[in-house]
C-alpha cells in the first residue's frame, strides 16, 4: 500500500498548477478511502516543484496593486490570492508528510482536508482570473509563504504557530474589507467567492490552533506564551491591528495569543 508520505511528496513535486490540484484531490481522496498507509518512509523535499510562471520576485520588488476599483487592480489582487492558495496546497501536504509521524491519524485527517480545500480555492481563483481575461502566471508573485515553511521545517510547533496561526489568521483580518471593496466595485462574483473561501480558512486556523495547543499541553508549555516566543523567534514580519477578533475567536485563536505581540510589532501582509 502506498504511504501517506509518498502521496504528500507527490503533491509537492508536481509543478503544473492543474496537475497539482488533481494530485491534491487524489491524495486526500485516497487517504479518506483508506488507500494510504499511515507511514512516513520518504522525506518531504526542501522546496516544492514550481511552474515556470509566475515569475517569483522578492516581496519588496512586487508592483503595487492599487485600488480595487479598476478591473486591472482586481485582477492583480485575485492573482496574488491565487498564488497564496497555490503555495498553501504545498504547505498543507508538507505539514502532513513532514510532521505526521509525531501524531496519530487525526493529524493527517485535518491537513489532508486542508490541502484539498486549498486546492479548491486555487481552482476557484484561477477560474475567476480566466473569466476576467487573465490567468495564473500572467503577473509576478513572491515566495514569502514558502520562506516561512523553510524557517519552520525543523519544528511542528513553529510551523503551526507561523503558518496557520499568523499567516492564515491574517487573511481572516483582511478578507472582510477585501470582500467589501470588490462588492463596491460591482464584482459580486469575486466577492462571494472570497467570502466562501474565508469560511474554510477559519477552519484551517482552527486546525492549526487546536494542534498547537495539543502539542503545547503535551510538552507542558503555556500555549499562548509559547506561541509568542515562537512568533518572535521565527516570524520575519510583525503584527498589529486591526484584528478580526470574532473570526479568530471562532478558530480558537483568542486574544491571549496575539494581543501582547501587537503593541511592539508592525504587520507584514503576504
Amino acid at each position: 500500500m502506498t504511504s501517506l508520505a509518498h502521496a504528500c511528496r507527490n503533491v509537492l513535486l508536481t509543478a503544473d498548477p492543474h496537475a497539482k490540484v488533481m494530485a491534491a484531490r487524489a491524495a486526500t481522496r485516497d487517504w479518506r478511502l483508506g488507500r494510504l498507509d499511515h507511514r512516513f518512509d520518504v522525506a518531504m523535499p526542501d522546496r516544492p516543484a514550481r511552474p515556470t510562471r509566475p515569475d517569483l520576485l522578492p516581496p519588496n520588488r512586487m508592483p503595487k496593486r492599487g485600488k480595487v476599483g479598476s478591473e486591472r487592480s482586481r485582477i492583480a489582487m485575485l492573482h496574488a490570492l491565487a498564488h497564496i492558495e497555490f503555495v498553501a496546497i504545498d504547505l498543507a501536504y508538507d505539514c502532513a508528510g513532514r510532521f505526521g509521524a509525531g501524531f496519530g491519524p487525526a493529524f493527517a485527517d485535518d491537513w489532508m482536508q486542508v490541502g484539498a480545500e486549498e486546492a479548491m480555492h486555487f481552482a476557484l481563483l484561477s477560474r475567476r482570473l480566466r473569466a476576467l481575461g487573465s490567468a495564473y502566471g500572467d503577473l509576478p508573485a513572491h515566495d514569502g509563504l514558502w520562506e516561512a515553511a523553510e524557517e519552520t521545517a525543523h519544528d511542528v510547533m513553529a510551523r503551526l504557530a507561523i503558518v496557520p496561526m499568523v499567516l492564515e489568521a491574517r487573511a481572516l483580518d483582511i478578507t472582510p474589507a477585501t470582500v467589501e471593496r470588490f462588492s463596491k466595485a460591482g464584482d459580486l462574483n469575486s466577492a462571494r467567492m472570497l467570502g466562501r473561501i474565508m469560511k474554510d480558512e477559519i477552519r484551517h486556523v482552527a486546525a492549526g490552533t487546536r494542534w498547537f495547543v495539543s502539542a503545547a499541553n503535551r510538552a507542558g508549555f503555556d500555549a499562548p506564551e509559547y506561541y509568542q516566543i515562537l512568533v518572535n523567534r521565527h516570524f520575519r514580519g510583525s503584527l498589529k491591528p486591526p484584528f478580526n477578533d470574532s473570526a479568530r475567536s471562532q478558530a480558537g485563536l483568542t486574544r491571549e495569543f496575539y494581543a501582547a505581540l501587537a503593541s511592539s510589532r508592525l504587520i507584514c501582509t503576504l
